[in-house]
């Protein structure tokens, strides 16, 4: 009789998650920490504004052209070498940015650097859990990856402030750039493209060629809306972390605020990445648990763009972050089920190009600012298309591998 296939859960897996939430912290600290500064920065450097959220926007023009080959070459060599190669583009960048002194240029080239290791390790976050984690525990382990995102972000919001009090713009860059060094070199060390034997049954784990699954991926009408749901989200999340400061200085609020309401934002986040993926697999559903984060949103988002009180203002970027954040695990893992048999890497490609493609409205939030330097306008056009996207969401089914899983 034939063997019955062997299938199980290592414990190792934890360590290779945590490796690769380390890099993943890493890149968000050094893709956010000019914007909590924008002002102290352009001063610094004698450039303006405009050109201070280049150096975070710059991280969503670069995914753009990236993110269809580096999804190939995870979806054809694992993920452990891409994500090693940007792990160490990303150190190396970082620590030449953090050397660059007072020079724009530099500094501005070296982030480039720095972009474009970012889809090595965007693009791989469900091929990594594909190939570590069952099931029944993957939006989770896309969740802790989304936490580990989330940190990083925070640590460069919250910090950055702090530490310009006593330390230079480059030698706070120097210090993120060694931090990022080290984690790349914990990765290297430590991660491991596979276990000995799969996670799941093997019926789960087959998948078809990049360019096959691609061309099938775009025939899903579920995954399109969803790829809608992602622009708009990230619209959102990149346009308030990249214009924080900018947002709610016009209401007398300081750099040091705009620090805490990023550091806010995504605390309520971390959470919302922790609980509601859980749920999810919980239960096993994700339309409901994506619908909710979608309409949910919207209150946090009016908040932050019409309060004027802290407490206010605070206790609604909270809100958001929990709900805007926690769409975003559930929705990855929610796309690799329905578009199966396409690969992970790709389908998580596409989202994450998807969501990069914000930058265009990114720019746009700075051009519909009001006279008086509001980003009120732009801020209304996000919850109209939050609106559209939970219409879009409401009809989205639920995955055949989680219904029978």
């Amino acid at each position: 009789m034939p063997e019955t296939p062997k299938f199980r859960l290592y414990h190792y897996r934890w360590v290779v998650l945590a490796v690769f939430m380390l890099v993943n912290l890493a890149m968000q600290m050094l893709w956010i920490s000019y914007a909590p500064i924008t002002g102290p920065a352009a001063s610094l450097y004698g450039v303006s504004d405009l050109q201070i959220g280049l150096l975070s926007m710059v991280f969503m023009a670069a995914f753009i052209p990236l993110s269809i080959p580096v999804s190939w070459a995870i979806d054809t060599y694992g993920f452990r070498l891409p994500v090693a190669a940007g792990a160490l583009l990303m150190g190396a960048c970082g620590l030449l940015r953090g050397l660059a002194g007072l020079n724009y240029s530099l500094v501005l080239w070296s982030t480039i650097g720095i972009a474009i290791a970012q889809p090595f390790l965007l693009n791989a976050w469900t091929k990594m859990a594909a190939r570590w984690c069952g099931p029944e525990e993957r939006a989770t382990a896309v969740g802790l990856i989304t936490l580990a995102n989330l940190v990083g972000t925070a640590i460069g919001m919250a910090l950055t402030p702090v530490l310009l009090e006593t330390m230079s713009i480059p030698s706070i860059q120097l210090a993120y750039g060694a931090a990022a060094a080290v984690t790349a070199v914990l990765f290297i060390l430590l991660a491991r493209e596979q276990p000995a034997t799969p996670p799941g049954p093997p019926e789960l784990e087959a998948r078809s060629l990049m360019f096959d699954g691609l061309k099938h991926a775009l025939t899903i009408r579920p995954f399109l809306f969803y790829l809608f749901v992602t622009f708009v989200g990230m619209v959102i999340f990149n346009g308030v972390s990249t214009w924080v400061e900018a947002i709610i200085r016009p209401r007398g609020f300081t750099p040091a605020d705009a620090g805490n309401l990023g550091a806010v934002m995504l605390v309520g986040g971390v959470l919302g990445a922790v609980i509601l993926p859980a749920l999810s697999d919980r239960f096993q559903k994700r339309v409901p648990f994506l619908l909710l984060a979608v309409i949910l949103t919207v209150p946090g988002l009016a908040g932050l763009a019409f309060a004027t009180q802290g407490w206010l203002l605070f206790a609604s970027v909270f809100s958001m972050g929990f709900f805007l954040v926690s769409a975003l695990p559930i929705g990855m893992q929610y796309s690799a089920e329905i578009t199966f048999p396409t690969p992970e890497g790709t389908s998580n490609g596409l989202i994450q190009l998807c969501g990069q493609a914000s930058v265009v409205m990114v720019y746009v939030m700075d051009v519909l600012r009001s006279p008086d330097g509001s980003f009120t306008p732009s801020l209304l056009l996000a919850i109209v298309l939050l609106a559209v996207g939970a219409l879009l969401v409401a009809q989205m089914k639920e995955p055949h591998l989680v219904r029978n899983g």
